[in-house]
């Protein structure tokens, strides 16, 4: 409609006809990932499964990592049930195609947010969850304390972007790189083991968890350096907005639940007697947010109540509630001296 037909068009017409494009607009928008999950009942999660920490299913078949709870944490949003999640183990060749087609619902597998994976057309990334980066480890009883030792010495690396980012370490310092790569981590680790190579390269995260798998795990040393950055993030299909928002407040509560002091034990008790806006949005205690985004009212508070908030999720699969026992360290949140910082709610 040219704007000079639109000008013989009364005000109250013309208002009408915007309300009903809103509305037709917000309609296309919800019958996107969202009525989908809905309507199957369960919410589909691409993870690792063999990443302990991030995420792991042993031998009973008892999943866990802090991927994992994310899922979780997104089922309790979506559907008021932290276990109305299907995780789906996805090799990182596939795990892109398994998103975009709609074999999953979201992608919560370790992913690194990068400059090339961010320009995709068909995928979105939603917020880091866990800042890590690239190291090394060594056996202690080789004396080596820092990667500038490690110039011509075998080193295991698996993956892609981990043997790529060990080349550019090296001739930056000017090193000899001897790299033996392999498909994924635990096949660095079992020939590291194995004495095929000095030291063992890749994520921190996953260095904290194969060490602690190892037989006596003390006898290694993770050097000092970082040779990369490596923020993990969760990825969603890009073009639907509304399920892009449900997954990133999903991560900013969780933080935000840390900031505000409320975590799993004392979330109900919190919504009771909340007075403060800030706390009642936090909870959704008064369906507004829920209202915006298409879920029932508490999405929120349910989250925290089955999950926990971002430091009970941590503790438990990485830091002193588990067998890797790593500090919080950047991802301390930014008041503790971390990198964890999000919009506030209010």
């Amino acid at each position: 409609m040219s704007d000079h037909n639109l000008r013989l068009i009364s005000p109250k017409l013309q208002l009408g006809l915007v309300m009903a494009l809103m509305a037709a607009l917000c309609g296309v928008a919800a019958a996107g990932t969202l009525e989908e999950v809905k309507s199957r009942g369960v919410l589909r999660c691409a993870v690792n499964g063999a990443v302990p920490g991030l995420s792991f299913k042993d031998s009973e078949g008892h999943w866990s990592g802090l991927d994992v709870d994310f899922c979780r944490a997104v089922a309790a949003a979506v559907l008021g049930d932290k276990d109305k999640v299907e995780l789906v183990p996805t090799p990182s060749e596939t795990r892109f195609d398994a998103l975009r087609e709609g074999r999953v619902d979201l992608l919560s597998r370790n992913t690194s947010w990068t400059m090339t994976r961010d320009l995709t057309p068909d995928l979105t990334f939603v917020g880091i969850l866990y800042h890590d980066g690239q190291g090394f480890m060594a056996r202690r009883d080789t004396g080596i304390q820092s990667a500038r030792e490690l110039s011509g010495k075998p080193i295991c690396a698996a993956g892609q972007s981990g043997p790529e980012n060990a080349r550019t370490y090296f001739a930056r310092n000017h090193m000899e790189l001897n790299l033996k790569s392999f498909p994924d981590t635990p096949a660095a680790a079992k020939a590291y083991l194995d004495g095929a190579c000095v030291a063992l390269t890749g994520d921190l995260s996953q260095l904290a968890a194969a060490r602690a798998e190892m037989p006596d795990e003390s006898a290694y040393r993770i050097l000092p350096e970082m040779i990369s950055k490596e923020p993990l993030s969760p990825a969603v299909r890009r073009g639907d907005a509304r399920w892009l928002d449900i997954v990133r407040w999903t991560l900013f509560t969780l933080i935000n639940a840390e900031e505000a002091g409320v975590d799993s034990t004392n979330a109900g008790e919190v919504r009771a007697g909340a007075q403060g806006d800030d706390l009642r949005l936090l909870l959704d205690a008064d369906g507004e947010t829920g209202k915006l985004l298409g879920l029932e009212q508490g999405w929120s508070g349910r989250i925290i109540e089955q999950v926990g908030n971002y430091d009970e999720i941590f503790e438990r699969n990485l830091g002193a509630g588990s067998p890797i026992q790593m500090e919080r360290g950047f991802n301390a949140l930014w008041r503790d001296g971390g990198l964890l910082y999000v919009p506030p709610t209010r």
